[in-house]
């Protein structure tokens, strides 16, 4: 009986799956942020953010290694807290964004695990019509189930720094710091 029962579990192990795959999360629009600050001519800290935005996490929470995460949005949707600088912003002497076909859009290619909440994503970014790798250093926040919506919920933090010049965006450096720090916050649900 003992031996039967054994073999019971040995081959129900083996049927089950070795691991968990990733599920889908989707990002919580209102809930998350691309804040971007720079140096203005020595003065000061320019600021300027993107929300609202569309995104999907494959989140294995067992392997985050095995994660993976897109994001996309219209460069028209960055907000700069004034007008006139959106406006040169979307000038030629940036941007050139004239409508929301001009997108960003980043999508990680590896995933490497740097502590217990803490992994380093690569990915390709596509800003300017210009594609180049960047390293995302990223934390896990929190998993577990929203207080109000009462289903699946992670919450991750991230920080890069990118060179405007990288992206063909370098006008007025040195005066405008070629350096942008970016700091970003997102909340995902469990897709349904």
């Amino acid at each position: 009986m003992k031996t039967l029962l054994t073999t019971a579990t040995v081959l129900g192990l083996m049927a089950a799956p070795a691991f968990a795959a990733p599920e889908a999360y989707t990002l919580d629009p209102s809930h998350s942020q691309i804040v971007f600050t720079y140096n203005h001519l020595g003065f000061s800290t320019g600021t300027g953010m993107f929300s609202g935005f569309d995104g999907e996490i494959q989140f294995d929470q067992e392997d985050p290694a095995n994660s993976s995460v897109t994001v996309s949005f219209p460069v028209r949707s960055m907000l700069t807290g004034w007008e006139e600088r959106f406006e040169h912003f979307m000038s030629p002497d940036f941007f050139d964004a004239s409508d929301d076909s001009e997108m960003v859009t980043f999508e990680s290619t590896a995933i490497e695990v740097t502590g217990e909440d803490t992994a380093k994503i690569t990915g390709d970014l596509t800003l300017n019509g210009v594609t180049k790798s960047v390293v995302l250093d990223a934390k896990l926040n929190q998993v577990g189930d929203h207080p109000m919506e009462g289903k699946p919920w992670a919450g991750f933090d991230a920080t890069t720094t990118l060179l405007r010049s990288d992206y063909d965006l370098g006008m007025f450096a040195p005066y405008i710091s070629d350096e942008v720090q970016v700091d970003i916050s997102v909340e995902a649900m469990k897709a349904q």
